[in-house]
């Protein structure tokens, strides 16, 4: 019987650019794209519908904090005909980060994960 002796495969370090996690289906900005690798580098979101409610969370995360440079530049009190008057754009800014806040909630990453109760494991 004749035996063959297999070659090892050689050894490469791989070096990456991005960080781990999922790259996001379409473009994000800045502030968009620091969440999706935050979020997919922490939890597993592999289902359509999860990563489509969490593109759309970080898109909104972009126009919220494009809102809020707005409303930083302008002043959160503006002149309207002569009266004091909120910025318009803080109800937007507020509706933004409410849907954040429900789009993370449907993800389930809200909640904490709960240590188990008791002593630990062990004898004396």
């Amino acid at each position: 019987m004749v035996t063959k002796k297999l070659k090892k495969p050689s050894l490469e370090i791989v070096t990456s650019s991005t960080p781990t996690g999922t790259q996001p289906p379409r473009e994000l900005g800045e502030h968009g794209l620091n969440l999706w690798r935050t979020i997919t580098s922490e939890y597993d979101i592999s289902d359509a519908g999860g990563m489509e409610i969490l593109l759309q969370v970080c898109a909104a995360t972009d126009r919220v904090e494009a809102l809020a440079a707005r409303i930083s530049e302008d002043g959160e009190v503006i002149t309207i005909r002569g009266a004091l008057r909120s910025h318009p754009l803080l109800r937007d800014e507020l509706q933004g980060r409410a849907f954040i806040c429900r789009g993370l909630q449907r993800l389930g990453l809200n909640v904490e994960v709960i240590k188990s109760v008791g002593r630990p494991g062990g004898g004396f």
